[in-house]
């Protein structure tokens, strides 16, 4: 198990690793809104090496033969390590590659509330909470914890349909 496990979460993690690394040169053409849609869409095609990695111990260990509490316990740790590698690859793009990153999302929350015609007040509660945001996201552990929440449902979500679909007896 522990091959399967290793293997197919190393390269899930490579995957979303990868695909973060090529965007950062097109992080300001893109938007934040956009790079919310490209964020997710990386972190499901991520995920898709979790259905393989839980078929390929069906197959490989389990001798054809799966269940689902099996298929949810290989998924999950192939999601515990490709989640790890994400968080590792941005603690190191948001800090060394992109320490401004906070104060430009915050800058960001600020504007799409004016743009929706938010009142003073409102834009005010906005800029508040984006300046704590930021102050909370520069600390490394902080981030750390938020940055694993990103692809943690998307990968558990994809763990339990993988144990669903390829359950076996």
């Amino acid at each position: 198990m522990q091959k399967t496990v290793l293997t197919f979460g190393l390269i899930s993690g490579a995957v979303s690793s990868i695909m973060m690394l090529a965007m950062l040169p097109f992080v300001d053409a893109i938007g934040f809104e956009k790079g919310e849609i490209l964020g997710y869409t990386m972190m499901v095609l991520s995920g898709l090496l979790i259905f393989f990695g839980v078929r390929s111990y069906r197959e490989n260990v389990g001798s054809g033969r799966l269940s689902f509490a099996r298929g949810l316990g290989v998924g999950l740790l192939i999601t515990l390590i490709s989640c790890l590698c994400y968080v590792v690859t941005w603690e190191v793009v948001y800090f060394k590659f992109m320490p401004d990153f906070g104060a430009k999302y915050a800058a960001s929350m600020v504007a799409r509330a004016r743009s929706s015609g938010a009142s003073p007040q409102k834009i005010e509660e906005v800029s508040k909470q984006a300046q704590d945001f930021k102050r909370l996201y520069d600390n490394p552990a902080f981030n750390a914890a938020i940055t694993f929440v990103e692809p943690f449902p998307v990968s558990l979500a994809m763990t339990a349909l993988s144990a669903a679909i390829l359950r076996k007896r």
